[in-house]
């Protein structure tokens, strides 16, 4: 089977994966696959904005401030440091990209504020933001034609050593990475990608849980190739889980309702319509996202409630039509004012702050694979993810990535003697039922006993379950002809067993990890990957 070879192979389409793309499309030959649509990423849904300081009394030490204080001890000064002071170049070329962000009358970027930041320092472009940033970014993708797009492409695994037949022990120290085994969704073709540099792009984790704010595609698929490549994974334990989703069963993804929505004033409340925000933090409603979403996970565990509420009704109804008309719209669809009305919100899973380790670069531990964007542990977010900062990353890290190429690509050469994808002796799986089946089981797993809450009964009863259903999948993959669905199923698993895992080897309560046996911080800890 004939080999395809670029210099580049990206494996996503958000916004890192585009901005990266379009930076390396200057140095060689750039291929971008994605398994759905090229606009299907978690950019798309954010709301939100971009934190970046834009005017005084604003400034870089208090962006680096707030962020060091989400992270809850846990992030990279140096990184953060980086990313906050490199955040204005990088907005500017999304600006020059096209990118459009609200402003006032006097022609000044009109910025929100979210919780943890102590200024308005959020651009936003009214409550789409990465939606706006998404579709500037793919109409310059597609207008370059030192890149080409791959639609509906699903990789299976990144090409290594240890499909030259090497035994791990050999290759352990020094893993190279030469591409990648693709699988065309139209065609059930799969494809052997060589490349010099692998840029995983892949987003998040957010459909291992019952609720969650990413699209059906966030399976987890770059963090569970990566951990097979033998790629360091860490702090997979701190799962974000956004406060405000709109309660509306039956919806997948659930339908995000922004922090910005609090930013201009809208409040929690419970069942009884009673404000709640000021029992558990200083800051109230503007507290950061983990101590929101326990907090509100608290009050319906209290009451036996199956939701909270969010009150917007004091924010003027015009501030309401321009800055969040999604919403507004999205809400009156199901016969619900927000200007009138109390928003029913639960919180969801949101964003993954853990994931594959990189350096400054975006280089992994794997030679010649980058990773950028929310796959990758850059260590800015530590145990907690700062409203605002993850697109923020993605661009400062997919610049870093692309500029640190610019002569090391010269020196690679393609790896050649490659063997095709081996399925001999694999069926046709007919019981589709059983990998929707384990999907829910996994997913009720890891929603009830690896959620917002743990204890140390909960996450090992999960780790027991996950190994059993591990097992049962890898005998089905095994035997099966690879499709789509059987492999995101094999990385939800693998995914769901690194939060566990490395859950149960923090034993501390830090950040977006709460766990009831041990409710308190330990320093010595600080440092656990």
């Amino acid at each position: 089977m004939e080999k395809i070879k670029t210099d580049y192979l990206v494996i996503g389409s958000g916004v890192a994966g585009l901005f990266f793309a379009l930076k390396a499309a200057k140095y060689g030959k750039v291929t971008i696959i994605t398994k759905a649509g090229l606009d299907q990423s978690n950019t798309k849904y954010a709301q939100g904005g971009i934190a970046t300081v834009m005017y005084s009394p604003d400034n870089f030490e208090k962006h680096i401030n707030d962020t060091l204080i989400a992270g809850d001890g846990l992030s990279d000064y140096e990184v953060v440091k980086m990313i906050v002071s490199e955040a204005p170049n990088r907005i500017k070329e999304l600006i020059e990209l096209g990118v459009e962000f609200d402003k006032k009358a006097d022609g000044t970027y009109e910025l929100g504020r979210e919780g943890g930041h102590s200024f308005n320092r959020i651009l936003h472009h009214q409550d789409r933001t990465g939606l706006e940033v998404e579709e500037k970014l793919i109409d310059r993708v597609r207008e370059n034609s030192n890149i080409e797009i791959l639609e509906n492409h699903f990789a299976l695994d990144l090409i290594t050593q240890h499909h030259l037949g090497y035994p791990v022990s050999f290759c352990q120290d020094n893993i190279v990475c030469f591409g990648a085994y693709v699988l065309d969704t139209n065609t059930q073709e799969i494809k052997t990608f060589l490349s010099k540099i692998t840029y995983l792009a892949t987003g998040g984790i957010g459909n291992i849980y019952q609720t969650t704010t990413n699209p059906e595609i966030a399976t987890g698929d770059g963090i569970a190739m990566a951990y097979r490549a033998k790629a360091k994974i860490t702090q997979m334990e701190f799962v974000q889980f956004h406060p405000t989703a709109l309660y509306n069963p039956g919806e997948r993804p659930a339908f995000l309702i922004t922090e910005a929505l609090r930013g201009a004033g809208a409040k929690l409340r419970n069942l009884k319509g009673e404000l709640f925000m000021e029992k558990y933090h200083k800051l109230k409603d503007l507290a950061p996202r983990d101590i929101v979403a326990r907090a509100i996970d608290n009050e319906m565990k209290k009451h036996g409630d199956d939701f909270a509420y969010l009150d917007a009704t004091e924010i003027p109804v015009s501030e309401i039509e321009r800055h969040f008309p999604h919403i507004y719209e999205k809400c009156l669809s199901l016969g619900i004012d927000i200007t009138k009305d109390l928003i029913p919100i639960v919180p969801a899973a949101h964003y993954s702050c853990g994931g594959v380790k990189v350096d400054k670069k975006g280089k992994t531990t794997v030679e010649n694979l980058y990773a950028g964007g929310e796959v990758s542990a850059t260590g800015l977010h530590g145990a907690n993810r700062l409203a605002s900062n993850s697109l923020l990353e993605a661009l400062v890290y997919a610049h870093n990535s692309a500029i640190s190429t610019k002569e090391s690509i010269k020196n690679i050469d393609f790896q050649d003697n490659i063997p095709d994808w081996d399925d001999k002796g694999t069926t046709l799986l007919e019981e589709i039922v059983l990998i929707s089946q384990e999907f829910k089981e996994l997913q009720q797993i890891m929603t009830n006993y690896v959620g917002i809450v743990r204890s140390n009964l909960r996450l090992h009863r999960a780790l027991k379950r996950l190994e059993i259903l591990y097992k049962e999948t890898e005998e089905l993959y095994n035997r099966s002809k690879i499709n789509r669905r059987i492999c995101e199923l094999r990385n939800a698993i693998n995914v769901g067993y690194l939060i566990t895992k490395m859950a149960i080897r923090r034993k501390e309560s830090r950040g977006l990890h709460y766990n009831v046996d041990y409710p308190y911080k330990l320093e010595e800890n600080r440092f656990l990957s």
